[in-house]
């Protein structure tokens, strides 16, 4: 009996893993693709932000969305990035007209661990690194985000990972847009780069026409500073 199993199981592992290499070939080819109901509203949407000009860059691309169809907006930072998270708050408060209490149902705000802190070790920072990889999937799990804007913080890319990991289980699907960061002239940054080589992000977009014609599946988006 235990060697029957045994041949059952071995007989099921090359299955299970071709049906796992169709389904992430699937995914990708999906990925980019433009969206079946282009005018949808009431998309959920995951907002990344990062500390130093990140945020700054970030909060001025969400000026040009549209505000009543992404939303309810979900804004992650760092755990030890307070000023992130104040910055989408003021700009959260400023979109509102008569409604105080409107901030509360469209935008939440969310602190995500750290992968890697400046300066800390690389051996406690596979622990570190597990946790943040953990907190993300309980982060992409509870908010089922269907579009994910984030532009070169090191914190995108566990999220990044964890929804692409729920679209391939067929649990969800995020469209994720990365925007690279004006300061990324010739190469990209090393977020940029996972993303880019890993096919993680449905839209890649650069600010430098160079960055573009050095990364042929880029999109050239333009100064959006």
């Amino acid at each position: 009996m235990g060697h029957d199993a045994f041949a059952a199981v071995c007989c099921a592992i090359p299955v299970l893993v071709s049906l796992l290499a169709v389904r992430v070939a699937y995914v990708l080819c999906r990925s980019g693709l433009p969206p079946s109901n282009p005018h949808a509203v009431g998309l959920r949407c995951l907002i990344v932000l990062g500390s130093g000009g990140h945020t700054a860059e970030m909060m001025n691309i969400l000026t040009e969305l549209q505000k009543d169809r992404f939303t309810p907006r979900y804004y992650v930072a760092a755990l030890t990035d307070n000023m992130s998270l104040q910055k989408a708050q003021v700009y959260e408060k400023s979109l509102i007209q008569g409604d105080r209490e409107k901030i509360i149902e469209d935008a939440q705000f969310m602190q995500i661990y750290r992968s890697r802190e400046v300066g800390q070790s690389y051996i406690t920072s596979i622990a570190t690194t597990l946790l943040a990889v953990l907190h993300a999937m309980w982060l992409i799990i509870r908010i089922r985000p269907q579009v994910i804007f984030c532009n070169g913080p090191g914190t995108c890319i566990p999220l990044c990972a964890s929804a692409f990991l729920l679209k391939v289980l067929g649990l969800g699907w995020s469209s994720i847009f990365y925007i690279e960061s004006i300061a990324r002239v010739k190469k990209l940054s090393l977020s940029g780069l996972l993303l880019y080589k890993l096919r993680l992000a449905d839209q890649f977009f650069v600010q430098w026409p160079q960055l573009q014609q050095k990364y042929s599946r880029a999109q050239y988006a333009g100064r959006l500073m």
